[in-house]
């Protein structure tokens, strides 16, 4: 690679979810406190807000997925809280189930979730690396 600026990684734009059924899918990311930036249903999409950046988490019907399980290992995509422990207490309550109680690493806490489709989403605090989180 030549040291082109225009090859410069500059950021996220979004991150494809694929999903068997919209519905559910949005239904099944509301309840875990994903709120809806936008939706397209004509095109099979929605998507997910993450913080107060543009970027987020974007739902894509795939109906192959509506028939059989993905034939993929899945990807896991972890996201900033505040809390991890607490964001964990919260899901339950409005049943969401989590793949583990939450667990330490590194830099905090962290919670996962498994959507229908096998999609899963680490909810990860920075309590042991303050420095480190974008609340610093």
């Amino acid at each position: 690679m030549s040291d082109d600026e225009s090859y410069e990684l500059l950021g996220f734009d979004n991150v494809l979810l694929p999903v068997g059924n919209l519905d559910e899918a949005v239904g099944f990311y509301e309840r875990a406190g994903f709120p809806v930036a936008f939706r397209l249903d004509e095109a099979g999409i929605a998507l997910l807000k993450v913080g107060k950046e543009t970027p987020g988490l974007l739902l894509r019907l795939d109906e192959e997925l509506s028939r059989r399980a993905p034939v993929w290992a899945s990807v896991r995509v972890w996201l900033e809280v505040r809390d991890a422990r607490a964001v964990a207490g919260m899901l339950a309550a409005a049943g969401v189930e989590t793949l583990d109680a939450p667990f330490p690493g590194a830099t905090g806490w962290t919670v996962e979730i498994a959507d229908p489709w096998g999609n899963v989403v680490g909810l990860t605090d920075y309590s042991k690396r303050p420095e480190l989180s974008r609340q610093a």
